[in-house]
């Protein structure tokens, strides 16, 4: 039957389908010999498997998606992901611990209040000691108070308003972390002052103060003691200056006062930190 006489309707189409191909399939069962297979169908499809003559119809399994594997990738990456952020949420989410404050609080500014009577003993007989600046941060992952407190031998204040003076400076810095463990930094600092890196020569440990104590020697007029308490960090450094004051710019400034060596101050500044120490504690 030629194909241009299929034309009058599908219904007539597919009888006549019908007509020429079961006797094709009934006589290569008869003489045993199969059925030529469809090609095999390449990317994404599977082959399809088999097919039926059911009545005048052909019938064949509609040929299913193959299932990819990219998803083993994917699952993959997600495991390696896991395995990177759970220990970094341990850490720094639910296994944080925050640092203990020792009884610690800076609930005002603790400046006006602040004794300073091994240093003032050590400078001279009688001093007078005024507070130059003070400040207190309250903030929810640090608190922290600063002051700078001058100390003046009483030969100074009583004296002529002409001449050589030496004072000394006091700078007080008190900082209570709330959040983070201030102790590996602070161990890692030890040689680091606001003039610079001094030699490790320069620090030296001071035991039965707090957790961990260092008195660091910055120059011959400059000394400074760290103690790390807890999430508490102290500093206490002593500064000697000295100045010339005239009443008359052709004065002869002439020499001044040798420099004295700070570094003996030290055993007073422990004791200075030991009462600063307890006053913040409650």
């Amino acid at each position: 039957m030629e194909l241009h006489q299929l034309k009058d309707g599908p219904v007539e189409a597919a009888q006549a389908l019908s007509a020429i191909i079961r006797p094709q399939v009934q006589g290569s069962v008869r003489q045993g010999s199969s059925v030529i297979s469809e090609p095999e169908m390449t990317g994404e499809l599977d082959a399809v498997k088999s097919r039926e003559v059911l009545g005048d119809i052909i019938s064949e399994p509609v040929a299913r998606r193959r299932l990819s594997k990219p998803w083993w990738w994917a699952l993959g990456g997600v495991l390696a992901a896991s395995a990177l952020w759970a220990p970094a949420v341990f850490v720094y989410g639910l296994g944080m611990q925050k640092p203990s404050a020792h009884g610690y609080r800076l609930e005002k500014d603790p400046c006006p209040s602040v004794r300073l009577a091994s240093i003032s003993a050590a400078v001279a007989p009688q001093v007078s000691s005024d507070v130059v600046h003070s400040g207190l941060l309250k903030h929810a992952a640090v608190d922290q108070a600063q002051c700078s407190i001058t100390v003046r031998p009483h030969t100074r204040s009583k004296q002529l308003k002409v001449g050589w003076s030496l004072d000394y400076y006091v700078d007080i810095t008190v900082t209570l972390h709330k959040e983070t463990d201030p102790g590996v930094e602070f161990e890692a600092q030890q040689r680091m002052t606001d003039q610079g890196i001094v030699p490790a020569d320069n620090v030296r440990t001071v035991p039965d103060l707090g957790d961990t104590a260092y008195v660091i020697t910055r120059d011959i007029s400059n000394t400074e003691l760290r103690v790390l308490d807890g999430g508490v960090v102290l500093t206490l450094s002593l500064a000697a200056s000295t100045s010339y004051q005239t009443e008359d710019a052709d004065d002869e400034i002439g020499e001044g006062p040798e420099m004295p060596d700070v570094s003996s101050y030290q055993p007073a500044m422990v004791n200075d930190m030991r009462d600063l120490m307890a006053s913040l504690k409650h």
